[in-house]
């Protein structure tokens, strides 16, 4: 969703076919969109580029009517291939600078960090947001640091002001506190895409968010 011109990062749903229990990714992400997902990060790090970009269409096709912005996991020119809203990048990926010449202002550019160092050398590159991980330990990706808890999402926030997207072991349980240690939003992938009603299962986080934010009780 979009607010003022601006991308909604409440609820950041990435996708994970090896998670979603049979179904395909367009069923889990137009079921997270129905129970309130603001944003769909497609992630394909198996694929080939034919397939990711069938995938990508097929996604962003069920997205155009919600109004929910896709992103584009590290692929550059996927993105520009499918004319995602975005791309996000990790550490390893096409430096950030390249891809803003590539993309230009057409696409948002979301960056992982994994501390204030990082947070602070993404803002100054021109990155539209961040993504914070692993604010806990999480058996999504065995690739990270050690978690930063949030504590550590909380110095991430004093030192930027970019809009911050918590990940990492995020859940309905513990997103009150995410939000409330400085989180824009909440990215999850399990807590959605394994779950036995992903609609449900977002529907209980979008309450979760509310709450924190006391918009409801």
């Amino acid at each position: 969703m979009w607010i003022d011109g601006r991308m909604d990062y409440s609820l950041y749903l990435v996708t994970d076919r090896a998670l979603s229990r049979g179904r395909s990714t367009r069923e889990v992400a137009q079921a997270g969109v129905r129970g309130g997902v603001t944003c769909v990060q497609l992630r394909e790090k198996r694929a080939t580029t034919r397939a990711f970009i069938e995938e990508a269409l097929d996604v962003k096709a069920c997205l155009n009517s919600s109004g929910v912005p896709l992103v584009i996991n590290d692929r550059v020119d996927v993105a520009l291939a499918v004319g995602a809203d975005g791309v996000h990048l990790g550490q390893n990926d096409m430096p950030l600078d390249m891809a803003r010449a590539l993309v230009g202002t057409s696409m948002v550019i979301g960056v992982s960090v994994e501390s204030v160092r990082d947070a602070v050398a993404a803002q100054r590159g021109g990155a539209d947001y961040l993504g914070v991980s692993p604010i806990f330990a999480t058996p999504t990706k065995s690739d990270t640091a050690a978690p930063l808890g949030l504590a550590g999402l909380n110095a991430i926030r004093r030192a930027v002001r970019l809009p911050l997207v918590a990940i990492g072991g995020v859940n309905r349980r513990n997103a009150a506190e995410v939000i409330g240690s400085g989180a824009d939003g909440i990215a999850v992938v399990s807590a959605i895409v394994a779950a036995d009603d992903p609609e449900r299962a977002a529907r209980d986080l979008r309450r979760a968010i509310a709450v924190a934010r006391g918009l409801c009780t």
